[in-house]
């Protein structure tokens, strides 16, 4: 039998401050009405003082060591998925692994944005069964608010904060766990979504941040177009790399964008919206904390029985989408 990634335990965190959609429309020239039928969002959590990418990875992180019962020093490699480090170095995984009081472990950053966390899988996937390490933290983690334009209703009441974390470990039984991941990306679209200053092309300068280049940027428009396409032809490309078709499906855990992107994904998926684990409209959208919480939230719904079939599917900024199948 084949060696598959498989997932002993979950956990996520959120910040403590609940924003709601009458709370930004005191802020900003929106409604609750506005924002609900055009996203399906009607709350988000916002981090606050002392709250950051690390510290909420590092609380999901324990919560999925405590629901596997295992010790962090048994943790050999972490990889954490974000958009929104602490800093720009160190990374925020070796942040956790000291959090965690954990003294000889690989950890690094992966960022793809909201699709970070399945590429983060892909990587623990590979390294676990190519026997770098024997048990993985995957986790995905933003602090979006931090790189928000609070006055652009275009974006500020589409992303919250959060992270969401999965403990994985390789299994020789060859049944339970990742089927297939598939990766894919293209730079010629980056700017649909981006933030324009604040690397080293462009070094944040009193002038930059007066005309807010240091905020997210999105045509939503063609974000929209290219997350229904993409997600739905990475879903597809993995449930036809693993022989299963849309009725073997028990869940979809989808990136929890926006509820009319993944209602396209569903039409042309041709996998019914019922069978789509859905918080989007809690959380809005949290980038690459947004599948895993989703996950976890299943998880600890009893959602999930063995034997389910479970697809992912996400896109990013990049342009950068991706997609898996795992048998649970």
């Amino acid at each position: 039998m084949s060696l598959r990634s498989v997932v002993l335990g979950s956990g996520s965190a959120l910040p403590k401050r609940s924003v709601s959609n009458e709370e930004l429309a005191q802020q900003v020239d929106t409604s609750d009405a506005w924002i609900v039928e055009r996203t399906g969002i009607r709350n988000r959590y916002v981090a606050g003082d002392g709250e950051t990418t690390a510290s909420l990875a590092t609380e999901a992180a324990r919560r999925a060591l405590a629901h596997a019962g295992v010790e962090p020093t048994d943790i050999g490699l972490i990889v954490l998925a974000t958009a929104t480090p602490d800093q720009t170095f160190p990374s925020s995984a070796t942040k956790v692994q000291a959090a965690l009081g954990i003294n000889d472990c690989i950890a690094f950053d992966v960022h793809a944005v909201c699709t970070g966390f399945l590429y983060a899988v892909s990587v623990a996937d590979s390294m676990l069964r190519g026997g770098s390490a024997k048990k993985a933290l995957v986790i995905g983690a933003e602090t979006f608010s931090r790189i928000l334009d609070w006055e652009d209703r275009a974006t500020c009441v589409l992303f919250g904060d959060g992270a969401g974390a999965v403990l994985m470990t390789a299994d020789a039984g060859g049944v339970r766990g990742i089927l297939s991941t598939h990766l894919y990306a293209d730079g010629a679209l980056a700017e649909v979504l981006l933030m324009p200053a604040g690397g080293s092309r462009e070094p944040l300068t009193p002038e930059g941040i007066a005309a807010k280049r240091n905020f997210v940027r999105m045509n939503g428009r063609e974000v929209y177009k290219h997350a229904v396409r993409n997600m739905a032809a990475s879903a597809r490309a993995a449930l036809e790399a693993n022989g299963l078709k849309p009725d073997d499906v028990a869940w979809v855990v989808g990136h929890q964008a926006n509820l009319r992107i993944l209602e396209g994904v569903s039409e042309r998926v041709g996998i019914p919206m019922d069978r789509f684990f859905l918080n989007v409209d809690r959380y809005g959208n949290t980038s690459a904390a947004s599948v895993p919480t989703a996950l976890d939230e299943a998880i600890e719904q009893n959602k999930l029985h063995e034997g389910d079939i479970l697809l992912f599917t996400a896109l990013g900024g990049g342009l950068a989408w991706a997609s898996a199948a795992l048998r649970w």
